[in-house]
């Protein structure tokens, strides 16, 4: 089933003596997702030793919106004051209203990907951006992996600092993998082997337990020897996963593949889910999803962690008879005392998706810059600021 998405509305909320009113509606921007987080309270009511009533209501709601070319006028109320608006990134436009800007004034440029030398870090379009201001600050963390003209390019031409939100992704992930409160638990999921080499390859030197889940569990279970129907397999890192599980063994991590598996006859959100020991799955099916004693299994070692550290769904948590092994974990890190971290991309959009993002310590904001990190990379838009202690 596919849902469609369109025509997002605002209006500004005011209280006055107890009393909600609403403004004028307006047009936001044009959607491209949505991700609800919805908590309940649940009550019961007994009469006579027996259930009597039960009721479950609305207790609170987290509604995140994905929207395409937010304009400067609804940024402008949304800030509570006027955004000024360049049809250019460098142009004569964008040059006169940065020299014309008051203190307190904002003003917003044009995409910086409509340039052609953002993406190569061209260094003269570099120079021309730093040449309408004075203070360079980055607080996009999701993009601090691209040495692009915008995000480390400028840094060379002035004073160049992080923002709050860039900081506490530093000092959160940062102090997880520095100097962690053990035992360190690194949970990895996702559909590829291959997309996760370098992160596998440094957290089995850092973690004391890794957890591996998703579809990149079945390439770790055929290098096992097992049968794996029709599972997702990179049968080019089938020898990468063996020379992982030597190195956990090697270096005395505990690395935990999944025991059973939730498989279908087909990739569908209908299709009926069956449960097969791991390594025992038949011909004509695929794994969707960790099974129940792998959910069990997962849930202790997170049980006793002091850090924990998630990227990536164990399933396909998209449909909901294979996402409960995906909302095990989330439940596990949300009943935990541990520091719970989770690396952005699908992991974050989960834990949203199935109301525990309050329950986590931190919920990364960069997918790829996180994943990046936790491989020991260096971020370009990191490594570009004048101060990184």
């Amino acid at each position: 089933m596919t849902l469609g998405l369109k025509d997002l509305y605002y209006a500004v909320c005011t209280e006055a003596d107890g009393a909600e009113s609403y403004g004028t509606p307006k047009k936001m921007a044009e959607a491209m997702s949505a991700d609800l987080s919805v908590k309940t309270a649940d009550g019961s009511l007994y009469a006579d030793d027996t259930l009597s009533e039960s009721v479950t209501e609305f207790a609170s709601g987290t509604l995140k919106l994905g929207i395409k070319d937010l304009t400067p006028e609804v940024l402008a109320e949304l800030l509570g004051q006027e955004v000024i608006f360049a049809s250019d990134v460098v142009g004569e436009d964008a040059q006169a209203k940065a020299a014309a800007l008051q203190p307190g004034q904002v003003l917003l440029l044009e995409n910086t990907r409509f340039e052609k030398g953002e993406t190569k870090n061209d260094p003269a379009f570099a120079q021309k951006l730093a040449s309408m201001a004075e203070v360079y600050v980055s607080d996009a963390f999701g993009a601090v992996h691209r040495a692009h003209a915008s995000t480390a390019g400028v840094a060379a031409y002035l004073p160049a600092v992080s923002g709050f939100l860039i900081e506490k992704e530093l000092e959160v992930i940062g102090g997880a993998l520095a100097n962690p409160k053990r035992p360190l638990v690194a949970i990895l999921g996702g559909s590829k082997v291959s997309s996760k080499i370098g992160v596998i390859n440094n957290l089995l030197e850092l973690a004391d337990t890794v957890i591996i889940g998703g579809g990149m569990a079945y390439t770790f279970a055929k290098a096992q020897g097992g049968q794996i129907g029709t599972s997702l397999l990179e049968e080019d890192w089938v020898d990468y996963a063996n020379e992982m599980i030597q190195k956990a063994a090697d270096q005395g991590v505990k690395l935990l593949l999944p025991v059973d598996n939730v498989c279908a006859a087909e990739y569908s959100a209908d299709a009926k889910p069956e449960v097969y020991p791991a390594g025992k799955i038949p011909a004509d099916r695929m794994g969707m999803d960790i099974g129940p004693e792998t959910r069990k299994l997962y849930a202790q070692a997170i049980q006793g962690a002091g850090t924990v550290i998630w990227n990536g769904p164990m399933g396909v948590f998209e449909f909901p008879a294979f996402a409960e092994g995906t909302r095990a974990v989330a439940q596990a890190l949300a009943d935990s005392d541990a520091i719970t971290i989770i690396g952005g991309g699908d992991s974050a959009a989960a834990v949203q998706q199935m109301g525990f993002a309050d329950k986590m310590t931190h919920i990364s904001t960069g997918g790829g810059a996180s994943l990046e990190f936790m491989e020991g990379k260096e971020l370009p838009g990191v490594a570009a600021l004048m101060d990184k202690e």
